[in-house]
């Protein structure tokens, strides 16, 4: 397992940008690494996810808002949010799959992956 550590969520006015970061305790050891979100009594959607090889994959709901892109050299990942939506209102968590189970299949399923940080909450205002 990695430990992983976000930062960026805050309040912001639809149409707005942010730009979360995700920093890993240990350098390029993941298969790939997701941003899933979460809103009460919900599961976790997962909203982008890039393997290590750089191929990426986003839910139907961001593509061409949002974009998922990584510094190995500093170990952060970062999800850059564009014109945002009250609909992605939601608390922001950052994954790793150390054991490289998020095949195709499971590439936006939660149980594939092993580490994951506390959560960063983002709220968009109508």
């Amino acid at each position: 397992q990695v430990q992983l550590v976000e930062s960026g969520g805050g309040p912001v006015e639809a149409g707005g940008s942010l730009r979360l970061s995700c920093t890993a305790s240990v350098p390029d050891i993941s298969s790939c690494m997701a941003w899933f979100r979460q809103v009460p009594g919900k599961g976790r959607e997962g909203v982008a996810m890039r393997y290590s090889g750089g191929t990426t994959y986003y839910a139907d709901s961001v593509k061409g808002r949002f974009t998922i892109s990584q510094d190995k050299v500093k170990n952060i990942m970062y999800l850059q949010m564009n014109d945002l939506k009250p609909e992605d209102t939601a608390m922001y968590y950052c994954a790793a799959d150390t054991q490289g189970r998020a095949s195709s299949k499971r590439r936006f399923d939660p149980t594939a992956y092993d580490s994951w940080g506390q959560g960063t909450q983002v709220t968009v205002s109508s």
